[in-house]
């Protein structure tokens, strides 16, 4: 049986565009219910409406606070009986009552190789740092910011030409294969997050996942 997705975004949606031709292409054994955006003016929305997947706009200007914002998220999203969350570009920090309600069943992804640069500007701050390697992190989200438990990193050299905006770059060029990978590994039934570890085939994964090493990127 297919699994039931929703994917929460604020912006253009190219990560929605990837895990949607990954589903057409038959390679995610699921189907996006509901995209939902805080943004009315998303491109992502448009993305879906192309793919004639229903949306919803709920702006978190419209309420008075964070958890009354996460509630009709939640309720949204109950309604369609959702085994995962996607988050993909959605740039709310959701509360912990939100978080705890879907353990196990929410992924992000984030530009940085986890435990390092948690939160934002990741690719300026792996040059300031003059780290030698930097990359993406595909993770379970838990009530701890950019914490939960990571199922797949892709590692990037950092060279000496390098600066925020072509860091990014190579950062990007990668994600939209790593995400829908690990969707796919979820909707398999391959993975399951349990007790804050992450098992794939049946096998305990190491500690910041899987590693995928770019040797070049140019």
């Amino acid at each position: 049986m297919k699994k039931r997705i929703a994917v929460l975004i604020s912006g253009s949606g190219s990560n929605l565009q990837a895990i949607i031709d990954h589903i057409d292409a038959d390679k995610i054994n699921a189907e996006i219910v509901l995209v939902l955006s805080n943004k009315a003016d998303a491109y992502g929305l448009i993305r879906a409406e192309q793919a004639s997947i229903p949306t919803q706009v709920l702006q978190h200007t419209d309420y008075q606070s964070r958890h009354d914002f996460d509630q009709a998220v939640l309720k949204c999203i109950e309604e369609q009986q959702v085994d995962l969350i996607v988050l993909a570009g959605f740039m709310r920090i959701l509360t912990e009552q939100f978080v705890s309600h879907f353990t196990g069943r929410m992924l992000n992804i984030h530009p940085s190789l986890l435990p390092k640069h948690k939160g934002l500007n990741t690719h300026q701050r792996a040059i300031d740092d003059k780290d030698s390697e930097h990359g993406l992190s595909v993770h379970f989200v838990t009530p701890e910011l950019d914490g939960g438990p990571v199922a797949l990193q892709v590692i990037v050299p950092i060279s000496e030409t390098d600066d925020a905006s072509s860091l990014q770059k190579k950062v990007h060029s990668h994600e939209h294969s790593a995400y829908p990978k690990v969707i796919a590994w979820f909707c398999a039934d391959r993975l399951l997050c349990r007790d804050n570890n992450l098992l794939l085939d049946g096998e305990l994964l190491p500690q910041y996942g899987l590693k995928e090493i770019i040797q070049n990127n140019d």
